[in-house]
């Protein structure tokens, strides 16, 4: 439907399609260390599907099929990578998903992006800075590795960026179209802090936080998928 996609600076972006009806796409991006077969990833293309919207999951460069480098992954250049599969889809109704790193670089992107005209964060980072220093402020940048995963190292462009950005909560006045912030009450990587700290600045916005729930809905993906494609049909029509 949509061919190859390449990003800025020629590196394949790797994606998978799921057919639905009319001309509306749902866009999915991953968060830190994901990729797009994360299982509530897959299984929230696989709803949308089935509700009769297109959806398409990608990774980012660096990241699970895509090419690219993983140390040179950062939250400018995913958003930059998210304004290439824009492109490549074309001029259509276009909903961005984006969970917990890349639900940040959605927020960065539909700041500005008038093709995205509906948003949705699950488990949204907001405040950059302060993850960073959270989750690796005790790993040697260019040395060691995110969460002791070898396949992951942590760079100094990635803690560099984290720290340039420092958090996105007053972007959320510039997302003028509907936003559903989803997030998780037993979240223990991004807090549900964060979501709350940046609803109230847009003007569309509403949270829901879900009892239980961690950071990837690992008892029970369902009824995420079951919530945020039906609010995703009712706003698309």
């Amino acid at each position: 439907m949509f061919g190859e996609i390449r990003n800025a600076r020629g590196e394949r972006l790797d994606y998978s399609l799921h057919e639905g009806r009319g001309e509306g796409l749902v866009v999915i991006g991953h968060g830190v260390t994901g990729n797009k077969d994360r299982p509530f990833v897959a299984a929230l293309a696989e709803g949308l599907s089935a509700a009769g919207l297109h959806a398409l999951r990608f990774s980012f460069a660096g990241n699970g099929g895509s090419e690219g480098r993983f140390a040179e992954c950062t939250i400018s250049k995913e958003v930059d990578d998210l304004g290439s599969v824009l492109a490549a889809v074309g001029e259509r109704p276009l909903c961005y998903v984006g969970h917990s790193m890349g639900a940040a670089v959605g927020v960065l992107r539909a700041s500005f992006d008038r093709r995205i005209g509906w948003l949705v964060s699950l488990a949204g980072m907001v405040h950059t800075r302060a993850f960073a220093e959270r989750e690796f402020g005790d790993v040697t940048p260019d040395e060691g590795c995110m969460w002791d995963e070898p396949d992951c190292p942590l760079s100094g462009a990635y803690m560099r960026d984290m720290a340039a950005i420092g958090s996105v909560v007053d972007k959320g006045a510039d997302i003028s179209v509907p936003w559903l912030l989803y997030h998780g009450t037993e979240d223990d990587v991004v807090p549900l802090q964060d979501s709350q700290d940046i609803v109230g600045r847009a003007p569309r916005a509403e949270l829901l936080a879900r009892r239980g729930a961690d950071h990837v809905f690992s008892d029970d993906a369902a009824p995420m998928v079951e919530l945020v494609t039906g609010w995703i049909s009712l706003k698309m029509g």
